[in-house]
């Protein structure tokens, strides 16, 4: 079974059409593995987030492709396979912390109580598991942060993808944040890749990638 998770060949994402069109990925070629840890680094509207999209099979490319090797098919639809974590915690108002968390699981079929303990085990392993019954509103910026990272690594995947996930955060909520990341990636295998501005955030990372103008340069 190969360990290459995802792989990007001259892949290129164009929005809109004649000279309304928007060249946000050109002929970007990468691959991630089940052991890598990734910082993506680019100014904002390099085409990061248009990268992660397109690896979480959230996006279709315009040109190129895009596989998942391990699989026979897009992570889409599959939070197994890859889970996304995104610059706001998009947490559900509505919902506690713990059935946030609980969320992508039952959506995929898990039974409720499986779903329940899985979820609670991954916001024990962020450091909010004394928050699981408060409502988003109840958090504060770092807890919500963390309850979403919980929330995409409850179902186990094997590939995380974090878009700024400490972009609204202050530096020592930051750095926590990351801390928390990478011991939850390595205790369930997950292969890691972060887009960020901040080169404190990048340096923690084993491999860095720069994009700039949707142009992609890999070590």
């Amino acid at each position: 079974m190969t360990d290459l998770l995802v792989h990007c060949d001259h892949v290129g994402r164009t929005y809109g059409r004649g000279e309304r069109a928007v060249v946000a990925l050109h002929d970007v070629t990468c691959a991630v593995r089940a052991t890598d840890r990734i910082a993506l680094t680019g100014p904002s509207g390099s085409g990061k987030s248009t990268l992660l999209q397109l690896m979480a099979g959230l996006d279709r490319s315009t040109s190129g492709t895009v596989t998942w090797p391990t699989w026979d098919g897009s992570p889409f639809g599959h939070p197994e396979r890859a889970g996304v974590v995104f610059q706001e915690a998009s947490l559900i108002p509505s919902l506690s912390a713990a059935e946030n968390a609980a969320f992508p699981l039952l959506v995929q079929g898990v039974a409720a109580d499986e779903a329940r303990e899985r979820a609670g085990d991954a916001l024990d392993l962020l450091g909010v598991g004394a928050v699981a019954s408060h409502e988003p509103d109840e958090l504060s910026g770092g807890q919500a942060q963390r309850v979403a990272i919980a929330r995409a690594l409850a179902t186990r995947p094997a590939l995380l993808l974090a878009d700024e996930p400490t972009g609204k955060l202050d530096s020592a909520t930051g750095a926590h944040v990351v801390d928390l990341l990478l011991h939850a990636c390595a205790e369930v295998g997950a292969g890691l890749v972060v887009a960020t501005h901040d080169h404190a955030v990048a340096r923690r990372m084993d491999r860095t990638w720069a994009i700039h103008d949707g142009e992609l340069v890999t070590p």
